[in-house]
């Protein structure tokens, strides 16, 4: 993504869904503490709320749910300056073939999948105008590797794999790249109330669970490369490979 000029009166501005907490917020405090302003989306209010309290003005709390497309249009109205969008908003509740429900599988996708879409679809306009930015998709090792006991998930995250594919091929001629991250395990609390990453750890080759800030720093560089789209960087610590 081409650097922004020192005079322009817009300051840079990146969207971030899943702000509140976990992977979302250690991204919005990159971008923060990179003095770019942050939109800041997330559909818990009051987490949203002490997000913003801890950020401060440079962060803009946008409290709205990314499954719904009109109400995220209305809530985003108007915004400029845009030039980079996080899509780290996602659910993993565990399923596999002998429990899973019709209502579990919509919410899964529904989040994972159309709310990416969504935030896409009502964001590009800004990035178009700015003449062009970054997207950055959260997908997850488990797209690649499945995990038992999350069927629904793994589908989920491979289907954002693909459709950051397609949009790398969609949206290059608008100067847009569009990557994804997919990670293994984060610390994070979310991870740690699955009560599962105690024993996971002693999987992983570099022998401990990402910090979320680590995954940021990822985040952060593919925001700002200029010729790489429709990619997924793993970031696993060797868990792929072994």
């Amino acid at each position: 993504m081409a650097a922004s000029s020192p005079t322009e009166r817009v300051p840079r501005t990146a969207l971030v869904t899943g702000a509140a907490s976990g992977m979302g917020l250690a991204v919005a405090e990159r971008f923060l503490a990179e003095g770019w302003a942050v939109l800041g989306v997330d559909r818990d209010a009051d987490a949203l709320g002490k997000a913003t309290g801890d950020l401060g003005s440079a962060f803009r709390p946008v409290p709205v749910d990314i499954t719904d497309r009109g109400a995220l249009s209305t809530a985003l109205g108007g915004a400029t300056g845009l030039r980079a969008v996080v899509n780290a908003a996602g659910i993993y509740p565990p399923t596999s073939l002998a429990d899973f429900d019709e209502a579990t599988y919509r919410r899964i996708f529904d989040v994972n999948v159309l709310g990416t879409l969504n935030t896409i679809a009502e964001t590009v306009p800004a990035l178009r105008a700015a003449g062009g930015g970054a997207v950055v998709n959260f997908a997850s090792i488990d797209a690649l590797a499945v995990s038992r006991g999350q069927l629904l998930y793994s589908a989920s995250k491979a289907a954002v794999v693909t459709l950051t594919r397609s949009l790398g091929v969609e949206l290059a001629p608008d100067n847009i790249t569009v990557n994804a991250v997919a990670p293994g395990w984060v610390d994070t609390p979310g991870t740690r109330a699955g009560g599962r990453i105690e024993q996971a750890v002693a999987t992983i080759p570099l022998g401990r669970a990402a910090r979320p800030e680590e995954i940021a720093d990822w985040v952060w560089t593919l925001c700002h490369g200029s010729y790489m789209t429709g990619e997924t960087l793993v970031v696993s610590g060797g868990l792929t490979v072994r």
